[in-house]
């Protein structure tokens, strides 16, 4: 899954190390991880691999909140786990060159003001006495903002990454919801029909048990809103196992572990892109 939405990098961390007490166990533990990391396209010989435990670093802080590095053994290897994270982890850079994109989280009305849309700023800028679009769940809205406010600070501009409230000129609380998108005017549209390349996660992997056909209607999570959408139809990029009646049966069926191109129609459009 990490590997689907695009995860660039990993530090794997071995929890409760304290339990085990032959090492050469944690040694296969690593090696598994390894192959599990190479499997789904990962280097793995590039990636860091640690143990410790998370319990005993955290009794140990909680017992004496003074502990300095080299004073206590399960402490300093939650150290050296953020040390490699800050080493291995690229810091992510903010998307100033694109156009202004904000997901709504939560929506509010201040009284003699209006209504704010609050959320993270995925990317661009943004200031005050700028047109915006409200896209997705209904009809497109175009509107001016008039405030932007960020943990109770007034501000005239916000940027990508900003966790902010936009104030918005002439728009009730009824017209906007959590799922919808604020964005600079036709650079984003809404959509009801796409498509998308999908894996589908194992029982192994924390997914369905189970296989499905064309037509089911699944939920489909997008930035802040979920929808329901159908399955029209779809087609075999990679399947888990070819030789199963999935691939004979009249009707085929996408099974846990399959990769597959599918289109799928959503009962409301929402703002969607490449």
């Amino acid at each position: 899954l990490a590997k689907q939405v695009g995860v660039p990098a990993i530090v794997v961390f071995l929890n409760k190390e304290d339990q085990v007490d032959d090492k050469e166990l944690l040694e296969l533990v690593e090696l598994e991880v390894r192959d599990i990391l190479d499997k789904y396209g990962f280097a793995s010989d590039d990636i860091p691999v640690l143990a410790g435990s998370a319990l005993l670093a955290l009794e140990a802080l909680v017992e004496n909140e003074d502990i300095k590095p080299g004073d206590n053994e399960w402490v300093d290897k939650i150290y050296k786990l953020m040390e490699t994270v800050d080493q291995h982890i690229p810091t992510p850079e903010r998307e100033m060159d694109k156009p202004f994109l904000l997901a709504v989280e939560d929506v509010f009305s201040i009284t003699g003001r209006g209504t704010v849309a609050t959320g993270r700023v995925e990317r661009g800028s943004l200031k005050v006495g700028d047109t915006v679009e409200i896209i997705g769940l209904s009809d497109t809205k175009s509107t001016t903002v008039t405030g932007i406010e960020m943990f109770q600070k007034t501000l005239d501009e916000t940027i990508a990454g900003d966790n902010v409230g936009i104030l918005l000129r002439g728009v009730q609380k009824k017209d906007i919801e959590r799922g919808m998108v604020i964005a600079k005017p036709g650079t984003i549209t809404p959509h009801t029909k796409f498509e998308g390349q999908v894996y589908v996660l194992t029982p192994e992997e924390g997914g369905r048990k189970s296989g499905f056909f064309k037509g089911y209607q699944p939920q489909f999570y997008v930035r802040t809103t979920d929808v329901t959408g159908k399955i029209m139809s779809f087609s075999y990029i990679k399947q888990r196992n070819p030789s199963e009646l999935s691939t004979m049966h009249s009707n085929p069926m996408v099974c846990p572990g399959d990769y597959v191109n599918m289109v799928i129609e959503l009962i409301t459009p929402i703002a969607i892109e490449k």
